[in-house]
């Protein structure tokens, strides 16, 4: 019995993504589907990164296709696009995805979480950016063990500094550590505009903007000026906490950026002694919130002494333990937030010409 192209795809319709919980038919994965010479070629395109998934899911591909006794070539791939942002906004040259982690107030680990995400989404295989855009508290320099300057090769723009492999770029390389920002408004959202359009990002999959807390002057400049993909929402289960962590997920919603979905930090504390956990901070309150808007709630991150020690440090937790069960829980949480982005639509405003009216 000779074996069809239709074949092979009806098996592979039954061969389900853990991530995406899609088979790869439906979400159109499969490439360069051929039967040729006793064997079945075939490219599995993930439309987000995927190191660590690459090997177990391989081997149900194979499986699938094993029945049909033929050898098989097969290749798995991420492709990361641009996906659509704000309306009357293009992405930027050499960012595809622009991704905001944001709380509504402060002390929430919005930073901690903001780096630990990045940091997960590199170890998969993407390139990656930190913008830390709290202007007044910029706290990344620190937390990624960058220091120095950056460089300027003509005097208007400069260089990303860099930390763990991901390109970082903060007004703290800027200033004095010690120096206070006494700033206003107008030059808080103007140095937020410099820092991402006079930075040289490299070919970046991802920027993620480290928000500072509130509904402000950063947050509003963002939404209108700044080509937004999703924004992340982190808060702790604590009531106060989750009244301003809705507020600013209904900013969000409000100007047009998506919310890919909701982290809830410090959700149990584990004593560093005997292992007790302790829901210090309540319970559930992350996962009441998502379904109250109808986001996803993204996981759970404990409030554990080594995740401020590494952070300190200058080693984040994905860097210094990064096959620990709590990198594991960022790495979850961040392969999550990428197929959120790989389902938005494709940006194709670079397909289409600008088009200009003159009265001559």
């Amino acid at each position: 019995m000779s074996i069809t192209v239709e074949d092979v795809k009806a098996a592979l319709s039954q061969v389900v993504d853990p991530n995406t919980t899609k088979d790869f038919v439906t979400t159109k994965s499969v490439r360069n589907l051929k039967i040729e010479n006793g064997e079945i070629a075939l490219e599995i395109e993930l439309g987000y990164p995927a190191n660590s998934q690459i090997e177990p899911i391989r081997a149900s591909v194979l499986a699938a296709l094993q029945p049909f006794g033929l050898k098989v070539n097969l290749a798995i791939t991420s492709k990361i696009i641009a996906h659509t942002v704000q309306r009357g906004l293009k992405p930027l040259p050499n960012v595809k995805n622009i991704i905001a982690v944001a709380s509504g107030k402060g002390g929430v680990g919005k930073s901690t979480t903001a780096v630990n995400l990045a940091l997960a989404l590199a170890a998969e295989g993407a390139t990656v950016g930190v913008l830390d855009a709290d202007i007044y508290g910029p706290s990344q320099p620190t937390m990624l063990g960058v220091t120095g300057r950056p460089l300027s090769k003509d005097g208007k723009t400069m260089e990303p500094m860099e930390g763990h492999g991901i390109q970082v770029s903060s007004i703290g390389f800027l200033i004095d550590p010690d120096e206070p920002m006494v700033w206003r408004g107008p030059m808080v959202t103007q140095a937020l505009q410099q820092l991402l359009d006079q930075t040289n990002w490299r070919d970046l999959d991802y920027l993620i903007v480290d928000m500072p807390p509130g509904t402000g002057d950063i947050q509003l400049t963002l939404s209108q000026k700044v080509p937004v993909t999703g924004a992340v929402i982190v808060t702790t289960p604590q009531d106060i906490a989750l009244l301003d962590a809705r507020k600013g997920l209904k900013m969000f919603e409000k100007v047009g950026i998506p919310i890919l979905g909701v982290v809830e930090n410090m959700s149990t504390h584990i004593c560093s002694n005997c292992g007790h956990t302790e829901e210090i901070f309540g319970a559930g309150g992350g996962e009441k919130m998502c379904a109250d808007f109808g986001v996803d709630f993204l996981g759970k991150l404990p409030l554990k002494m080594a995740i401020r020690e590494q952070a300190d440090s200058g080693r984040p937790t994905v860097v210094a333990d990064p096959d620990g069960p709590i990198a594991v829980l960022y790495k979850e949480i961040a392969r999550k937030v990428a197929i959120k982005v790989a389902e938005k639509a494709k940006d194709m405003s670079s397909k289409f010409p600008s088009i200009v009216i003159k009265n001559d």
